[in-house]
């Protein structure tokens, strides 16, 4: 063995304290690089991460943005369509309630839409003489109620899309008009056959109301 080997030999076997500290450093290099090869991966995953999250906030903005548009464009056309209807359907009920109660007080329908739980409802109220009656059954008589329920009926059926028979059945109906009236109430009858092609099922002991084909029973 030559004098270099037995060296080198001498010095792995007894290595010097230089040595080992430059060993310790250069593991400690080795270590640090590694953490940050792995800080680097973390990083560029966490940016491609927070792009793919950016992206997807983008997309749901834009959809929020025509989500709104939507919404507007909806309750646009919901409140044409609830003006409409408030206007036929009012217009026929106060038609069929002026015909009957002539020169008595002055009756109409409202019909109010709120907003409730997400969802529209329609609230109907009677009005007289330009007033909303809170109570229609205990603040009024004559048989109001009954002539509005008669033209809220015919209304619904004129309105409805695909169109329905125009057929109505009644059961002793307008009991609670007043007898001055019960002529006005044939004459609503004959009107709204006529002019809306009505046919009317009625069973009744009102002489006044025996219109059309009669069976007694």
């Amino acid at each position: 063995m030559d004098f270099d080997r037995l060296f080198w030999y001498f010095l792995c076997a007894h290595p010097s304290s230089d040595y080992v500290f430059e060993q310790k450093r250069i593991m400690n290099l080795i270590e640090i690089r590694e953490k940050v090869d792995e800080l680097i991966i973390r990083r560029k995953t966490a940016v491609e991460e927070c792009r793919t999250i950016r992206e997807k906030l983008t997309q749901a903005e834009n959809h929020l943005t025509y989500v709104n548009e939507a919404q507007i464009i909806a309750q646009f056309v919901a409140k044409e369509i609830q003006q409409k209807a408030h206007s036929k359907i009012s217009g026929v009920v106060s038609r069929c309630l002026e015909t009957v109660f002539v020169g008595k007080d002055v009756y109409g329908l409202k019909i109010h839409f709120d907003r409730k739980r997400k969802k529209t409802e329609a609230r109907i109220v009677l009005v007289k003489n330009g007033h909303e009656i809170d109570d229609p059954k205990n603040a009024d008589s004559g048989g109001v109620i009954d002539v509005a329920a008669l033209a809220l009926r015919a209304s619904c059926i004129v309105l409805a899309k695909p169109n329905k028979r125009r057929f109505i059945g009644l059961d002793e109906p307008f009991k609670f008009v007043d007898e001055i009236y019960r002529m006005n109430v044939r004459s609503l009858l004959e009107g709204l056959a006529k002019e809306f092609k009505f046919q009317f099922l009625m069973v009744t002991h009102i002489n006044e109301l025996k219109i059309g084909k009669i069976i007694e029973l």
